[in-house]
């Protein structure tokens, strides 16, 4: 009677039941231990990190605009229930003009946090949602943050240096996330890695046409974000090719320093100015 295959419980690759380590990332009887624990995926699946990050978005897009003086009247189902220019400034919107002007490179980080209205920001997390998970299957939740984060800032960076005076939203960072896939596909090979490689291609397209038609969306962001998922995948690797490190878990946590010290220096500049 033939064994059946089952996903190594650590890193989700398909192993005979029988082996006694995962010859991908070397889990010690990953076949038994799956059956015993019916973990039918990664033992992380990066959650906790994923729910956390649209927790952050949340909190931070209902703090704009409380201290908003009033939300954007300009018709744009987008700007539905949006903060003011002011609040997303004090808070820390990014471009050229912060960036280059003001020497707010912190603002790189923080933008990824502010959305210009209720919609912009229901979709970017609903992208977010969807992709997270499956990203962090493939390079481990570490490696996931590090991406959403560092391409997110590659986008912004793209943004100023195209011009972009003034911008925000978390779309940057998940185009990262897109382009971690991309590159997953291709260097995973096989029939599963050509059918990520054609969903992510579709996804690709979409963001294009979806940028040249609708106004205002920053697609000097989008392109950046991708490019930088895309060489931060070849630099760090994902599951399948090495598993997770020190260095990785170094990354993540600069990561998320640098994301709390730049969320907190924005609430604590607008505090200031507000209030004091």
């Amino acid at each position: 009677m033939a064994q059946r295959s089952l996903p190594c419980p650590h890193c989700g690759a398909l192993i005979d039941a029988r082996e006694n380590s995962c010859p991908w990332c070397g889990t010690r009887r990953p076949g038994i231990w799956a059956r015993l624990t019916g973990r039918g995926t990664r033992g992380d699946n990066g959650d906790w990190q994923i729910n956390a990050i649209i927790a952050a978005n949340v909190v931070y897009f209902l703090l704009s605009l409380l201290i908003s003086g009033h939300g954007s009247l300009d018709g744009n189902p987008l700007n539905f229930l949006s903060p003011d220019q002011r609040s997303l400034m004090l808070l820390g919107a990014t471009g050229s003009v912060p960036v280059f002007a003001y020497g707010r490179f912190w603002t790189l980080i923080s933008a990824s946090y502010l959305h210009g209205g209720l919609l912009h920001i229901f979709f970017n997390m609903m992208a977010l949602r969807q992709i997270g998970p499956w990203v962090s299957a493939e390079f481990g939740p570490n490696r996931m943050f590090a991406i959403y984060t560092l391409s997110g800032v590659v986008g912004y960076i793209a943004s100023c240096l195209a011009g972009v005076s003034v911008t925000i939203g978390a779309s940057a960072a998940v185009c990262g996330l897109i382009g971690a896939l991309f590159y997953f596909g291709k260097a995973r090979g096989g029939s599963y890695g050509a059918a990520v490689s054609r969903e992510v291609s579709g996804w690709l397209i979409s963001l294009v046409l979806f940028g040249l038609v609708m106004p205002g969306i920053n697609n000097w962001g989008h392109g950046g974000g991708v490019v930088g998922g895309v060489v931060l995948a070849r630099l760090l690797g994902f599951r399948a090719q090495k598993r997770d490190t020190s260095g990785h878990r170094i990354i993540a946590l600069a990561c998320a320093v640098l994301t709390v010290f730049a969320l907190s220096w924005g609430c604590l500049l607008a505090y200031t100015v507000l209030f004091l």
